[in-house]
């Protein structure tokens, strides 16, 4: 993470070039004049995240942009995430200068900031924002529940982002601490989907099955009286269920848990994202999705190509969770029906609304190789998404 140093550098630049004082800046950002006096002179210690976003915001600009660091010489970062990693893994022991040290609604606010970050895929960003982050709720009180609530979300959104891109140990680290400081069965429902989904991508597939059956029996709901939030966390955790039945050549154990899950849905009867968290977002799309992505797994291309006539694409969210991810399996039914223009078609779409997201799939990957190597001649869309891919021409 950046020092002191780094960060008062940065403000005192911008600063300037916003023809502010220091007692100016220090006004419109509502921290004391002092703060900004000692970071500028590099002598702040830690910085915490709340103070940086409050900064930021006064000079307007990305808080990430404060966080940013440049790679010694012209030599590129090789790890984005190893700063993350050791953020989730063991946090360093912060050392905070005067009054300056992280409150709950200052974090929870941070936190409420990042989240586009991670709905965005904006993963150079999230780099620079998570560790500070990270840090900064290792040191507020564990024995308060809006901590505890705060600490738990931003500790599964990274849960799911290191899933995301294949940092896997730190990913479930971070997942079991989300899940020990749960405020309720349905906050720790949701971290056991994700973790699930880890699971699964690990290959650990009776891990998954147990846990996701042990949880979907643990807030399965009574029908006639469940709320909305009450049936997603259910469908999402039959959802696991059943991929993991799927992948594991069980196919009428994961019909059964799929039917449940749409039984969900259609209580529903729509889409519902509990609380707003994207993650949790449940219905009878998702469950559609679901079923073409069994499909996939089963190897019934026809099969995707003709469920996903049904799926509002168009009205989707642009986002990986489960738009991009659908698209994948689109493009794979393409390739295996030899729809290869179609299947470069899709996943262009997919490059250009997710650039970062795109290159961390081992999925879109597999799918590229094999247009390439049935193709004599490459179109420029072809080795567009083959550098993006890392497949080699």
């Amino acid at each position: 993470m950046p020092d002191s140093t780094d960060i008062g550098v940065r403000v005192r630049e911008v600063r300037k070039r916003r023809g502010l004082t220091q007692r100016e800046l220090a006004t419109a950002a509502g921290v004391s004049l002092s703060t900004i006096r000692v970071l500028e002179q590099g002598a702040a210690g830690e910085t915490r995240m709340e103070t940086a976003r409050a900064l930021a915001s006064a000079l307007r600009i990305p808080t990430s942009a404060l966080l940013h660091r440049d790679p010694p010489g012209d030599q590129p970062p090789t790890d984005r995430w190893a700063e993350v990693r050791a953020a989730v893994m063991a946090p360093p022991a912060p050392v905070y200068v005067g009054d300056d040290a992280p409150t709950v609604a200052g974090v929870r606010a941070a936190v409420r900031d990042a989240e586009p970050l991670f709905s965005g895929d904006r993963f150079a960003e999230l780099a620079r924002v998570l560790p500070p982050l990270l840090r900064d709720i290792d040191v507020i009180d564990p024995a308060d529940r809006g901590a505890r609530a705060v600490r738990g979300r931003l500790l599964q959104l990274t849960g799911w982002l290191l899933t995301q891109t294949r940092q896997f140990e730190a990913a479930e680290h971070a997942l079991t601490q989300a899940l020990g400081v749960a405020t309720d069965r349905l906050d720790g429902a949701a971290t056991v989907t994700t973790l699930c989904w880890l699971l699964l991508r690990t290959g650990r597939l009776a891990e998954a099955r147990a846990l996701a059956a042990e949880w979907a029996d643990e807030v399965e709901p009574r029908m006639s009286r469940a709320t909305a939030d009450e049936l997603a966390s259910w469908g999402w955790l039959l959802l696991r269920l059943s991929a993991a039945d799927m992948r594991d050549a069980r196919p009428e154990e994961a019909q059964d848990a799929l039917r449940l899950a749409n039984s969900a849905a259609v209580a529903l009867g729509r889409e519902h994202t509990p609380s707003g968290d994207f993650l949790r977002t449940f219905g009878p799309t998702t469950v559609r999705l679901k079923r073409i992505e069994g499909a996939a797994v089963a190897g019934r291309p026809d099969r995707v190509l003709q469920l996903a006539k049904d799926v509002p694409v168009a009205g989707m969210r642009r986002t990986s969770n489960n738009r991009n991810r659908h698209l994948l399996d689109v493009a794979d039914a393409r390739v295996r029906l030899r729809q290869y223009g179609e299947a470069v078609d899709v996943l262009e779409d997919v490059r250009m609304s997710s650039p970062e997201w795109l290159p961390q799939q081992r999925y879109a990957r597999d799918i590229v190789g094999r247009v390439v190597t049935k193709r004599r001649t490459l179109t420029p869309e072809m080795r567009r998404l083959a550098d993006a891919t890392g497949v080699p021409l």
